[in-house]
């Protein structure tokens, strides 16, 4: 059934009221989705702190959105890579130090299909290391300022849920075994979602509703993320499919994360938000299908038990 909240056109920008005084914090946010997110926030008057691993992409990223909107725009990055656990550690304080409030963290970033198997730097897989457990640290270590500003945690997940396995090889989660680029990343976006609903669930056990959580995806958009990290087999398909209907723009794909981010007539924290066109992948932006292997109870509490234990990271709440 289709979603009608926001009409027929879906949400879009248009709904945003000025947005002066407010913060965002958003990972992987110099290029595709996360730097449009970016753009159309500047362009309500936030201000945006980019969490990125390249200075140099940053800095021109940072160019071109002031050549945008004005030497004033308010935009700066701190750089992290989601795949060191040290430099999240790093980024993180020196977001605590300069940051006074964050409105809404919206995690962005993501690798995806690594078409042979890689370790991060601490010892995991590279895609659940880098698109799940990066997040997760980042996302206890600020959540406490989140929670000072009544603010949210956006986890921009992926179709790709419903794809490999649908739950957590928890007996080989680095994939020693069997590893396949398809079948990884499918498994660190289902972490990341199920990561967002213990924390929902988490939160309602601990009667605390100063911070909201929302999931959602970008559908099938053209952004950089398969043509920089997928195998050339991987890069033609999606090249071929960015010329037919099946895709939207950067910008489009956008729109969800910004709406998890803003939006006041969200009421429904345990869904998926995104595209509701064709398979989901284009069209109208609202509030889609979720599947319940995504929220897994069972698999979800062991999930963020094994999480806090890898990152060396205690939540309380």
């Amino acid at each position: 059934m289709a979603d009608t909240t926001f009409g027929p056109k879906g949400w879009t920008p248009a709904r945003l009221g000025n947005l002066e005084g407010k913060t965002y914090l958003i990972t992987g946010a110099n290029a595709g989705a996360g730097f449009q997110a970016a753009r159309t926030l500047l362009k309500k008057n936030a201000r945006v702190v980019m969490l990125n691993r390249s200075a140099e992409k940053s800095r021109a990223a940072i160019a071109e959105l002031k050549t945008e909107f004005g030497a004033t725009a308010d935009v700066s990055f701190i750089r992290m890579d989601l795949a060191v656990l040290d430099s999240v550690r790093d980024a993180a304080a020196e977001v605590l130090k300069t940051v006074p409030r964050i409105d809404a963290l919206i995690n962005n970033a993501a690798i995806a299909q690594v078409p042979t198997r890689k370790l991060t730097a601490d010892g995991f897989e590279s895609q659940l290391g880098t698109n799940h457990y990066g997040h997760f640290l980042l996302n206890g270590l600020l959540f406490d300022r989140i929670a000072e500003s009544r603010g949210r945690i956006v986890v921009v997940a992926s179709l790709g849920y419903n794809m490999g396995l649908k739950t957590i090889k928890f007996d080989d989660m680095n994939w020693n075994k069997d590893y396949g680029p398809n079948t990884a990343y499918s498994q660190s976006k289902l972490a990341q979602m199920m990561f967002a609903y213990e924390l929902q669930d988490r939160l309602a056990a601990a009667g605390r509703s100063d911070v909201e959580v929302y999931v959602c995806h970008p559908g099938s958009s053209a952004t950089s993320l398969i043509s920089t990290s997928g195998s050339r087999t991987m890069r033609f398909v999606w090249w071929l499919m960015t010329k037919t209907p099946m895709v939207q723009t950067a910008e489009q794909g956008s729109y969800p994360e910004v709406m998890c981010a803003t939006e006041e007539a969200l009421t429904e924290q345990r869904a998926l938000y995104g595209p509701t066109g064709t398979r989901e992948f284009v069209g109208p932006v609202g509030k889609g299908t979720l599947n319940a292997h995504a929220y897994d109870k069972a698999v979800m509490s062991r999930l963020w038990d094994a999480s806090e234990k890898a990152v060396g990271f205690q939540w309380t709440l």
